[in-house]
Order: structure tokens, then sequence, then C-alpha cells
């Protein structure tokens, strides 16, 4: 016997119990980040850039911890990553944005609002990509540069010119620049490393964990230049990185053209 589905002239709509749980724990810090994220606008509102930027610095923090909470606690969702790609958007598309146009690019008039706008805009399309290719692309390597790693170096930027005291002498022109850098970056295809993917909880060698102890006594130390530095360093490593493979792929190209060169000296 069919079905009704226009019975008093109306579409019956048979729906399936979307009710779900959600993982509490991930999401919390994901919530955290996005706290963080919102602080840094507020912050940036109030004239108080270092405080947005290391509210931008702690908002990577949770950030990273989430996903990694989620893959140790099997606790991975649908859920998780769009809420997840929603509050990066704001912790590291608009905030960095707000941060630094009111920071650096306001002089520039229309020039720098439509930087901060491209910046949020190419944050936003690289969320989208990824959320897209996460389940087809190998996950050691991120395609354009990691949104938190782009709005963590903006905000870098500004807690080492406050460290050294160069909010007075700056020139907001390389800070123009480096924004459009960063925007192109994260649309790019160029290949960055996944720090997320750097694993905890398998055996490591004792070198690692005596370099991981390294690493973090010299980030306390000074921290304002330690993470500027290291930011610049991954910025700079997928340009680095898609140089060595195009170089590569010429010296495989000319020992293939030797090797059927000597084929043919062989056969003749």
């Amino acid at each position: 016997m069919k079905k009704n589905y226009f019975a008093s002239g109306k579409k019956t709509i048979h729906k399936k119990n979307f009710r779900r749980g959600i993982y509490l724990l991930p999401n919390l810090f994901t919530t955290c980040s996005l706290f963080c994220g919102f602080y840094s606008i507020v912050a940036s509102f109030n004239g108080d850039f270092t405080r947005a930027a290391w509210a931008i610095i702690f908002s990577a923090v949770f950030d990273w911890l989430d996903g990694k909470i989620a893959r140790v606690s099997h606790s991975s969702s649908r859920f998780g990553m769009e809420y997840d790609s929603l509050s990066d958007l704001i912790a590291f598309g608009a905030a960095p944005a707000v941060m630094i146009y009111a920071w650096a690019l306001m002089p520039f008039g229309r020039i720098g609002w439509l930087a901060a706008f491209l910046f949020v805009a190419c944050a936003a399309l690289r969320l989208a990509r990824f959320n897209i290719n996460s389940t087809t692309i190998e996950m050691r390597f991120f395609q354009g540069m990691p949104t938190p790693a782009a709005g963590g170096i903006l905000a870098t930027t500004i807690i080492i010119s406050n460290y050294l005291g160069l909010n007075e002498i700056y020139k907001p022109v390389p800070i123009l620049f480096l924004t459009f850098f960063l925007s192109l970056m994260m649309v790019s295809k160029v290949r960055y490393y996944g720090l997320k993917q750097l694993g905890l909880t398998g055996e490591k060698s004792f070198q690692t964990l005596v370099i991981t102890l390294c690493v973090i006594i010299i980030i306390a130390a000074e921290p304002q230049i330690t993470l500027f530095t290291l930011g610049l360093l991954y910025a700079l490593s997928g340009p680095v990185l898609e140089v060595k493979e195009k170089v590569k792929a010429i010296k495989n190209k000319d020992l293939l053209k030797e090797k059927e060169e000597e084929e043919k000296k062989i056969k003749v």
C-alpha cells in the first residue's frame, strides 16, 4: 500500500530523529578559544593591543588542545568540526583583522580596511576549503597557511613591537604588506606542516623529551621574541618547502632524460 504524502493538500515530510549528543570536553576548549578571540576584539576597541594580541595566542593554544583532545579521546564529530571552523573564523580571522587595522592599517584609509577585510575573507575561504578536503588530502601537510598561524603571526608582530619599544617608530607599510602576504598564503596551494598532527601519546625517544624541554625553556625565557621568530620561520617554511620540491622535481626530470639518452645509445 502506497503512503499518501499529499493528505489534506499538504505534503507530509517524514523527518529522522536528529537529536544527537555532543562531546563536552573538546567543544569546551573550542568555546575557550572563541572567548579569547572575542576578548581580543574588545581589547582592540579599547586600544589595548598587547592584550588583544596575547588573547589570540591563548586562543591558538585552546584551538590546538581541542583538536588533540578530540583525537585522543575519540570524540571527533561533524558538529565539533563545524563549531571549530566558526570559532577559528572569529578568533583567527576577524579578531586579528580588527586588531591589525586599529593598530597599523587605519592611516591607509580605504586600502587599510580593504586589506583587513581581505584577511578575513581569505581566512573564511581557507577554512571552507579545509572542511571540504579534510577527508581527501594527507593531513601531514596543510594546503595553505593555517588560519591560527596567520592570526598568530599578526599577534606576535604587535607583541614584539611593544616588547622592543617600536610602537612609536614602526612603519605601517611593512605591516600592510605582511597582511597581504599572510592573506594570500592562506588561500594558496603552498604546503605547510600540520602542527596539529604532532603526536603526544605514542612512545617517544629520550632525545625528543629533552628537545621539547629545551623549547619550553626558550619560550618561557623570552616568549615575545621566541614566538615571533617561530611564527616567522613557519610562515617562510611553506615557500621554502615549495621551492625545495620544485628543485627536486627538476632534478628528477634531468635524471630521467639522462637515463633515456643512455638507453637510446645502448640500443644504437
